[in-house]
């Protein structure tokens, strides 16, 4: 897809083909491609990664110039990007701040002052170098000698040799203004222009956490860091959908639970229907139990999400079959042999071991 200025190729591999060794080819063969010489920026090669899409947007807008705004977002992106289940913050809609040398051509002819001179000038003064050592407490320590602008007149009031020995003041020959970069990003929310916090999580990190983390940051910060006429709304937060699914699945997995129960009644008894029921809850807190050890085995890390839901509720009902078929067995052997229940237990589970498993 070619677009003014830029050009984006997408490479697509085939599954068995490992992330790393895809993008190291595509590195390499970009290197042997025929590029232009000029080219402003060399290209950039990157894997897209769906853990690095936004879980949710903080938007910050309030009675407040976006200088201002920015300066609240920036102490915001700082505390969110501490916690450990984010992995990075882009701010949108801001403003960067720059300092613009408007240069007035003739007089700057004038003073027989080029660009290069103007450039060498600011560029050799604002600096921050080495001093050397100095022996201090029998410890030789580093002096660094910072030499920074803080603000536009400063530079405005640098001095300028000219060719013929003169000088001449910058501020003379140009106007020097804190000002900011053309804006690039723009971010609006309900008509009005807001400063958002694109909110990235760690992979691997608990999603709903990380939502709970933040709301709660936003509250503690509301009246102390930032002032309480500040508006922050968050929107495209994930963890309402994952929320919702994760609730119902759980409340899917309970009623399916007592209608397995309920059913059984009818036709195996109070009893047996019960013991069918145990071995419901029983099964998963010996899942819960060995799944850490095989963890640490194997090293996996086993966490809570959606497929392991998704698949305690399809184990829901090949517990609930393999349970009726040994009570069933059981039974069975117990009624015609005359044989003890625990033996008849016993003889019943091993006879239907290897399809149960």
């Amino acid at each position: 897809n070619s677009y003014q200025d830029i050009s984006l190729i997408t490479a697509e591999f085939n599954t068995d083909v490992q992330i790393s060794e895809a993008k190291q080819l595509v590195k390499d063969a970009v290197d042997k491609a025929d590029l232009p010489t000029d080219l402003p920026d060399d290209p950039v090669i990157q894997d897209i990664n769906l853990a690095d899409l936004p879980i949710m947007y903080v938007n910050v807008s309030g009675d407040y110039d976006l200088k201002r705004l920015k300066e609240y977002a920036d102490d915001l992106e700082d505390r969110i990007e501490g916690l450990k289940e984010i992995s990075g913050v882009d701010i949108v809609g801001a403003l960067d701040p720059e300092i613009q040398i408007n240069v007035d051509m003739n007089k700057m002819a004038a003073a027989q002052i080029s660009f290069f001179d103007i450039v060498q000038t600011v560029g050799s003064e604002n600096k921050t170098i080495s001093g050397g050592t100095v022996k201090m407490d029998g410890v030789r320590r580093t002096i660094n000698i910072k030499n920074e602008f803080t603000s536009a007149e400063q530079i405005a009031n640098l001095i300028i040799r000219t060719p013929t020995g003169g000088s001449v003041y910058l501020r003379d020959i140009a106007e020097v203004k804190d000002a900011f970069k053309e804006q690039e990003s723009y971010a609006r929310l309900y008509g009005k222009n807001v400063i958002t916090l694109n909110v990235k999580k760690r992979s691997g990190e608990n999603l709903i956490e990380a939502s709970d983390k933040i709301n709660a940051l936003i509250e503690d910060m509301k009246g102390k860091e930032l002032p309480a006429d500040l508006t922050i709304t968050i929107t495209g937060d994930q963890s309402d959908q994952t929320r919702v699914t994760l609730h119902d699945l759980i409340n899917t997995i309970i009623i399916g639970f007592i209608l397995v129960t309920v059913i059984l009644m009818f036709f195996m008894g109070v009893t047996n229907a019960l013991f069918v029921a145990l071995s419901v809850p029983l099964s998963m807190f010996v899942a819960f139990l060995t799944m850490p050890a095989l963890g640490s085995i194997f090293d996996f890390n086993f966490t809570m999400n959606m497929i392991v839901l998704f698949s305690f509720l399809l184990g829901l009902g090949i517990v609930v079959d393999d349970a009726i078929v040994v009570i069933e067995n059981t039974h069975r052997i117990f009624d015609n042999g005359k044989v003890p229940i625990v033996k008849a237990a016993k003889t019943a589970a091993g006879e239907v071991f290897l399809p149960v498993l």
